[in-house]
This record gives structure tokens, C-alpha cells and sequence, in this order.
């Protein structure tokens, strides 16, 4: 019995300890649809957060090219709007939707307006920045259009400051 037990508490703590990946978060698309990022699973995942106000914006038209070239069955971009830098996303879901639709041609997923930092950071924000929450490492959102790379096994794989372009060959070479 005493053994049966010391299995048991065991058996827990490793399912305790047992890291989140990005797959287990559910979060709302553009349209207020839940989005189970599980989903995802098996493909390259780029998510990023953006803004229509801020000198980064035009990232966007490289964000739809890479994606035009790789999405598909295996990668996919996922844009989270955030209005956490200099007010750079003052819009509404809806107001950010025809935004990235008639300016750039958006067709990946775009998610709900969130705050990637701060008292009111969403968790998987929260996943992506945290070293204790993703396993791998701290990556602290710096500005608009910050670029998390996550495995097919929703793993958390890397990050590239805003700067790094879409097409930047760091990132398309990920992709091969």
C-alpha cells in the first residue's frame, strides 16, 4: 500500500510539473470566435503582435508575403492586435479587421485585441514571456511587432526582436 501511494504522489508531480505549450490555450479570433490553438498542432507557428499605428506597421505587408510563399499545411502566422506601445492599436476588433484587410490583404488568422504586457497581459502572452511558464526562456515584449517562433509540438522555440523582418533570413530559414 505504502508503495502503491509513493507511485501515486509521483505519478502526479510529474503531471503537475508537466509544462503548458502553446496548444493549450483557447483565445478569441477577430471576430470573437474561440480558438482552440490546439489546432495548430503540426505547424510552424509565427505569432506576432501588431499595430496599425507604428512605424513597424508596414511588417504587415511582409507578414502576408511570407505567408502568401509558406502557409499552408505545415506554418502558419498568427497576428494578435495589442494597444500596449503609444496607443499604436486604438481600434476596435472590427476597426483592425478592414484595417489589415484592405491596407495589406491580410489572410491569416488575426486574433482579438489583447494586452501583451502589463497587469492585464494575457496568459498566452504571459506563456510566451515567462521563462517559468514556457520552459525555455524570458523574452520580455519590447514594441509592436515582436516575432515568437513555436514548434509543431507547440513548443516555444525562439523570438525575434521587432526590428527582424518578415522575410528576414533568420525566419525563412526556420521555415525550410
Amino acid at each position: 500500500m505504502k508503495e502503491l501511494i509513493l507511485i501515486t504522489i509521483f505519478l502526479t508531480s510529474i503531471t503537475t510539473m508537466a509544462q503548458k505549450t502553446f496548444h493549450d490555450f483557447t483565445v478569441k479570433d477577430i471576430d470573437g470566435n474561440q480558438v482552440a490553438l490546439s489546432k495548430f498542432k503540426g505547424k510552424k507557428v509565427l505569432v506576432v503582435n501588431v499595430a496599425s499605428k507604428c512605424g513597424y506597421t508596414p511588417q504587415y505587408e511582409g507578414l502576408q508575403e511570407l505567408y502568401t510563399i509558406h502557409g499552408d499545411e505545415d506554418f502558419v502566422i498568427i497576428g494578435f492586435p495589442a494597444n500596449n506601445f503609444l496607443w499604436q492599436e486604438p481600434g476596435t476588433n472590427e476597426d483592425i479587421k478592414q484595417f489589415c484587410t484592405n491596407k495589406y490583404n491580410v489572410s491569416f488568422p488575426m486574433m482579438s485585441k489583447i494586452s501583451v504586457k502589463g497587469s492585464d497581459q494575457s496568459e498566452v502572452y504571459s506563456w510566451l514571456t515567462k521563462k517559468d511558464e514556457n520552459g525555455v526562456s524570458d523574452a520580455k515584449v519590447s514594441w509592436n511587432f515582436q516575432k515568437f517562433l513555436i514548434g509543431e509540438n507547440g513548443e516555444w522555440l525562439a523570438y525575434f526582436p521587432p526590428k527582424i523582418e518578415p522575410m528576414s533570413e533568420e525566419i525563412v530559414n526556420w521555415l525550410k
